[in-house]
């Protein structure tokens, strides 16, 4: 009756032995190391970098605990501060040989001092949140009034474009704020703008009417094309942050939306709110400028003649070097769009979308430029770097593709370079925060302190209640908070203060599962059931409220998941975790371990549950060993 098949205890011990794998990386602490990241958004951090830091680490006699590469920087675990000040001067020394023009960040770090075994089998520590770690915390305002207008400047700019294809005639097209103002002599040019308006550019709403002596049209953006706008221009900043973030060498940066019009920053570790700062609100700007592949021009790059007048020189990027003219065709604030898609020989390619008034610039540009050369130009930091350089096949306007990029790899980053080279919208720090390291230090020991105790306080009390089953509910407990732990250093959770207090409320929860049951196998002792058939009776009976109850306060969790933000959806997802954990092993683990005490005796006369009494009071069914 009470005994469970060999294959469940297998699943309870497979279930220990990777909760307990997953959950000690936490416990192994942190050792400081150094991180080698790109400082300009052209220079790729790869496995040929790894090679060079390695290099310059066997230069300097330094042996390294761990040397690794995660895909966007290579991060260095060494043995004490010492080494790490020695190995960063030593990487900068072979990777930054101009300081003043870096390519790449050597940025001081910590990382887990967990086994390199264990982080091959994907056991990591948790991240710590801002409040537990320290670091620096900013909300920035998105300018979206500049957004949208900005966006109304196109605007202008694309019906400006229609009426003259289409040979209507007007007197004056001016941006009012976020509207369009066009002015017309007579009243049949504007009922046809009014028409092409509404028909060629679909995201405005035009009305019109007379105005004095002459005609006015006034083109308002639409409301879903506003928060379209809107939305496109929190993303591409809040992608834009990403990669510059990059620099800072931050183990797990939250970057979040709040509200419509808000980006809250949070970076762990960093102390240095001046260079945070300076990371955040720096400008980028891309340029479409003619590249000069003239003799002189070549010469001048060859360093025989001097650079022709009205040209300049660029040395650094994929289509270095190239002497280009100095005239912009188009700039960053004029590209809407660029996607990686294939070209008519699919071939990968670059699809870019410019604005109407680059559109007007680029087509009058190309249609005598056909066969010359164009190079794409990103500023950052005041200097100049070439992403490509294409022939122009033919006149083109305010859509076009870039060839010629080899692979679809290179594709992909060529357009995320055009489209995150610069913010769409201005941002301004609204709120700025400086957590110290001794404070998070103090956080952690706290909430450490608060999750044990309230362990040893639950598990006193049920273990001096319930005997030996209240043996069993605490170290079903503890599997419990061993589990939690386990799943959210599997899923990389970053753990914070109201994670912390989840935990300490799960295991609060946790216990009324094991209260729950016992208490049901007490009613059935007491109503002269064998002691065989109550423990039976106890954990079948008890399931079924166990889950509604659960599965209640689960639903909470999620709407807490749904609709919270920040530090809410933290304790949610903590929460949620700990109430499907503490169904498993209370529900699950506590009966195998009641099986494997009680199942094996034939002719159980008494169990271990505390003093039960009869509804009468007559002679105990059972008593504390």
């Amino acid at each position: 009756m009470n005994r469970y098949p060999v294959w469940k205890y297998a699943i309870m011990v497979i279930v220990l032995i990777v909760a307990a794998l997953y959950t000690a990386p936490n416990f192994f602490g942190e050792a400081p190391a150094v991180q080698v990241s790109a400082a300009k958004t052209t220079v790729k951090v790869d496995t040929a970098v790894q090679s060079r830091v390695e290099e310059a680490l066997r230069a300097a006699n330094i042996t390294p605990d761990l040397v690794q590469f995660d895909g966007t920087s290579v991060r260095v675990r060494l043995d004490s501060t010492d080494t790490q000040i020695q190995a960063k001067d030593a990487i900068e020394r072979a990777l930054v040989p101009d300081a003043a023009n870096p390519s790449y960040v050597v940025a001081l770090n910590l990382l887990p001092r967990s086994p390199a075994w264990m982080a091959r089998l994907g056991a990591h520590p948790m991240y710590l949140g801002l409040d537990l770690r320290g670091g620096v915390h900013f909300m920035l305002q998105v300018d979206m009034q500049g957004a949208l207008t900005k966006r109304a400047e196109s605007y202008a700019g694309d019906i400006r474009t229609v009426l003259r294809e289409r040979n209507v005639r007007h007197a004056g097209i001016v941006r009012n704020g976020q509207n369009v103002e066009v002015r017309f002599r007579d009243n049949e040019g504007l009922q046809t703008a009014l028409g092409l308006i509404r028909d060629q550019v679909p995201d405005l709403e035009p009305v019109g009417g007379p105005d004095g002596g002459e005609y006015k049209l006034t083109a308002s953006i639409k409301p879903a094309a506003a928060r379209l706008v809107q939305e496109q221009a929190l993303k591409q900043n809040m992608t834009t942050l990403h990669n510059r973030i990059n620099e800072l060498g931050v183990a797990e940066p939250v970057i979040q939306q709040q509200g419509l019009d808000r980006i809250v920053v949070q970076l762990p570790g960093v102390q240095d709110t001046a260079k945070a700062k300076d990371i955040l609100g720096r400008t980028a700007n891309l340029e479409f400028r003619l590249a000069d592949m003239s003799a002189a021009a070549q010469a001048a790059l060859g360093g025989t003649s001097p650079v022709p007048f009205g040209r300049e020189r660029f040395t650094e990027g994929r289509g270095a070097p190239v002497i280009v003219h100095r005239e912009v065709i188009a700039a960053g604030d004029m590209l809407t769009d660029a996607q990686p898609r294939p070209d008519q020989n699919n071939q990968p390619a670059v699809s870019v979308t410019l604005d109407s008034k680059g559109g007007r610039q680029m087509r009058d540009t190309t249609r005598t430029n056909i066969g010359n050369f164009m190079a794409a130009i990103l500023f950052e930091k005041g200097k100049g770097e070439v992403l490509t350089v294409a022939r122009i096949q033919g006149e083109f306007g305010n859509q076009f593709q870039i060839t010629g990029m080899g692979t679809t790899e290179a594709a992909n980053e060529l357009a995320l370079l055009l489209r995150a080279g610069g913010l769409a919208a201005p941002m301004e720090i609204i709120e700025e925060r400086t957590i110290g390291p001794s404070l998070g230090a103090e956080n952690i020991s706290k909430g450490f302190h608060s999750v044990a105790w309230g362990f040893v306080a639950i598990a006193v009390f049920m273990i001096l209640y319930y005997a030996l089953f209240g043996v069993v509910s605490a170290i079903a407990l503890a599997l419990n908070l061993l589990m939690l732990v386990a799943i959210l250093s599997m899923l990389q959770a970053t753990l914070t203060l109201p994670g912390i207090a989840a935990m300490a409320l799960a295991l609060g929860m946790a216990i009324d599962s094991n209260v729950l049951i016992n208490e049901r196998i007490r009613e059935e002792l007491r109503n002269g059931a064998a002691p065989q058939a109550a423990i039976h009776a106890g954990y079948e009976r008890a399931w079924a409220t166990i889950l509604d109850s659960n599965v209640t306060t689960l639903i909470a969790a999620l709407a807490l998941l749904a609709f919270g933000s920040g530090p809410v959806r933290g304790f949610a997802v903590v929460h949620s975790i700990g109430i499907l954990t503490s169904m498993f092993s209370a529900v699950f683990f506590a009966r195998g371990l009641t099986n494997l005490w009680y199942g094996r005796q034939k002719k159980l006369k008494s169990v271990s549950i505390g003093t039960v009494w009869r509804p009468e009071g007559d002679t105990p069914l059972a008593k504390a060993d």
